[in-house]
């Protein structure tokens, strides 16, 4: 046994952490999605600790020189651990909306039930970001306190604070301090203005308020699953805020749409129009008080 596995089991800051997360029962398999940076580290650190089963996955997005050398710094700890190592190589193009392309062509390539180091600063700043957006009570409601964000409870700084405590290596992203990504502008300009107009740290408390939109948003969908989506009329005579979430999530079943998408087909529903683009070559169109997803080669 490593060194650092005795040091970790004897950390009593790693214990008080650990007992905020939402890891799956000791001994059970879990594959985190480990960049090297502090907030996936401690994921991966607390996992051992938790007595999983742990698979590290490595992505290098080949975006600038040396970033190869980062999954060495996770297979050192996955060693160190006495845990797996599977390090993913991709190419992703420079240009315009490179930090969602980057993380459309990562999730390709890492399994679904992937865990990622996500913490509550992360839930703050989405959470503003979806607000700036015009996104609605879904996306306010940011990521769910589930095993794929095991960590979510816990703070930035305390990340590194045990990294510290530990002396792990971890990676540095420049591209964290880039002000030309949202997310940075967030971080590294917005929340510190709140924080002195409110003379408070803010995160917790929009970490807070993203998880009451979760338990609405949660309670709203069960309501809508209710509802026929292909049903015309029911849609026409349900209540607007139902009927856009019932066909929101019968979309989904193809692609997600959007606000102005979902807003066409529930006029396709109440009969101001017969038929709507939905993306993905398809159309919605209504026959005898019922509602079709057709391809176009079906026309």
């Amino acid at each position: 046994m490593h060194a650092l596995v005795n040091k970790l089991k004897a950390s009593q800051f790693a214990g008080e952490l650990l007992a905020r997360c939402n890891f799956p029962a000791p001994g059970s398999q879990i594959n985190c999605a480990v960049s090297g940076g502090k907030d996936s580290m401690t994921m991966f650190l607390l996992a051992v600790l938790n007595g999983c089963k742990v698979t590290a996955f490595h992505v290098d997005h080949s975006l600038r020189i040396g970033s190869n050398l980062e999954a060495n710094i996770v297979a050192d700890l996955a060693r160190k651990l006495g845990a797996d190592f599977i390090g993913e190589t991709i190419k992703v193009d420079l240009g315009p909306n490179l930090e969602a392309r980057a993380r459309d062509a990562r999730y390709k390539v890492l399994p679904e039930d992937i865990a990622t180091g996500h913490t509550a600063d992360d839930q703050a700043e989405t959470l503003l970001i979806n607000l700036l957006r015009g996104a609605g009570l879904q996306g306010l409601a940011g990521m769910q306190h589930n095993k794929s964000h095991p960590i979510l409870n816990l703070r930035r700084k305390e990340t590194e604070q045990l990294c510290h405590e530990l002396d792990i290596n971890c990676v540095v992203d420049p591209t964290n301090a880039d002000m030309k990504f949202l997310r940075n502008q967030i971080r590294n300009q917005l929340l510190p203005q709140i924080n002195e107009i409110s003379q408070r740290d803010v995160a917790p408390i929009l970490a807070r308020q993203a998880e009451l939109f979760r338990d609405d948003a949660d309670f709203l969908d069960s309501l809508a699953k209710q509802l026929d989506p292909t049903d015309a009329k029911a849609l026409a005579s349900a209540p607007r805020a139902l009927a856009r979430r019932a066909i929101r999530i019968w979309l989904t079943e193809i692609y997600p749409p959007d606000s102005a998408t979902v807003e066409r087909v529930l006029d396709v529903a109440r009969g101001v129009t017969t038929a709507c683009e939905i993306g993905m070559n398809r159309e919605v169109r209504r026959s005898q008080q019922r509602l079709q997803i057709n391809s176009h080669q079906q026309l």
